[in-house]
């Protein structure tokens, strides 16, 4: 999986395209002038139900819902149900949550996947306005679990100035933010960033492979699956703690976000994208060696579908529409600093679409 997920980084596909070049783009000073355009009311509003409508998923496993609904033409489907047979759609492969919000208020994308900071940053920043970012609807449900080679870590106050902890994104993603959690709960909320200049940013395959490596400084990776299990074989890498652990319950993993001009202006696309995720949920808990084929159809990874399907067996794995967990990472972003908006519910910065499911 390692090597076929490596492929698929910043490749196009017929029907899709990248937007891997932005990566590199100012993304706060561009996100925050955004949002002031939004509240200054110089965002023009876009024309009700778009001829074009284009969906970002990532490349792993937490983005399998998107991927059964477009290997099953499912959003097609809905679409046409609706009678918007005319509106085109694209899919999109984006390697991390910034590069999505920036393709999202520049108009270049309608619905993106990501962890819960990615959202709940825009969300903080665009509140209030016409632009306000909201989740549309759960993804994923899973752990990440912070491995180690250095025999000598067994708690997190274990980690020295020797070690080198791989998160994907350094202070901003949810890897980063759960070393934050973990520290404030080991030394208080006064220390939370302790354990902020022992993290560099990686992505998962280097990350893994970092760890994997005798010769590497990284001595530690906040993973995910299936990277994690695979590291965990190895009998030189153990776990120090899991993510689940630390928000105190299972929590989202990825999740799908657009703005609210997106959201009112196209009713028809918008309830046809979320009947569309909602069967393609169904399919996978329902029929999972139909989902695992799907998954290696789709992303061309050469793992074997036994080895998928133990992936999608995991207990500690869930596809599921319904946002777990995400209230409490909001609220401990909020407490330091990272978010200025506060959250009093989960449902503050999810659509109402899915108010009545049993979230947090």
């Amino acid at each position: 999986m390692l090597n076929s997920i490596a492929r698929l980084r910043g490749r196009d596909s017929v029907g899709r395209r990248s937007l891997g070049g932005r990566e590199n783009m100012h993304r706060r000073d561009f996100l925050a002038g955004a949002a002031a355009l939004c509240g200054a009311g110089l965002v023009r509003p876009a024309r009700a139900e778009t001829g074009s409508v284009s969906v970002a998923r990532g490349f792993a496993i937490p983005h399998l819902p998107v991927m059964v609904m477009e290997h099953q033409s499912l959003f097609r489907k809905h679409l046409d149900a609706a009678g918007l047979a005319s509106v085109a759609t694209e899919w999109v492969t984006l390697g991390s949550g910034s590069v999505m919000n920036d393709a999202l208020i520049s108009g270049n994308l309608s619905f993106a996947t990501g962890g819960p900071p990615p959202m709940l940053t825009l969300w903080s920043r665009t509140k209030g306005t016409p632009m306000e970012v909201r989740g549309v609807c759960n993804q994923a449900i899973m752990p990440m679990y912070l491995n180690t080679k250095n025999p000598g870590v067994r708690s997190i106050e274990d980690f020295t100035e020797k070690d080198r902890i791989a998160v994907s994104a350094i202070k901003v993603s949810i890897q980063a933010i759960i070393v934050q959690m973990a520290a404030a709960q080991k030394f208080g909320m006064d220390a939370y960033d302790r354990l902020d200049e022992l993290t560099v940013g990686m992505n998962a395959v280097d990350a893994t492979t970092a760890l994997r490596s005798d010769q590497s400084p990284v001595t530690a990776n906040v993973s995910l699956p299936p990277f994690q299990y695979q590291e965990l074989k190895l009998p030189n890498i153990h776990k120090v703690l899991s993510s689940y652990d630390v928000v105190g319950e299972p929590h989202t993993f990825s999740m799908v976000w657009t703005t609210r001009q997106f959201q009112q202006q196209n009713p028809g696309i918008y309830k046809a994208f979320l009947a569309a995720i909602t069967e393609a949920t169904d399919l996978i808990r329902s029929d999972k060696p139909k989902a695992a084929q799907i998954y290696l159809d789709v992303t061309g990874a050469k793992d074997s579908l036994e080895e998928t399907l133990a992936l999608l067996n995991n207990p500690e794995i869930e596809f599921t529409t319904v946002p777990k967990g995400t209230f409490r990472l909001a609220e401990f972003m909020h407490s330091i600093g990272t978010l200025e908006a506060d959250a009093e519910s989960w449902k503050d910065y999810f659509f109402e679409d899915i108010h009545s499911l049993p979230g947090s």
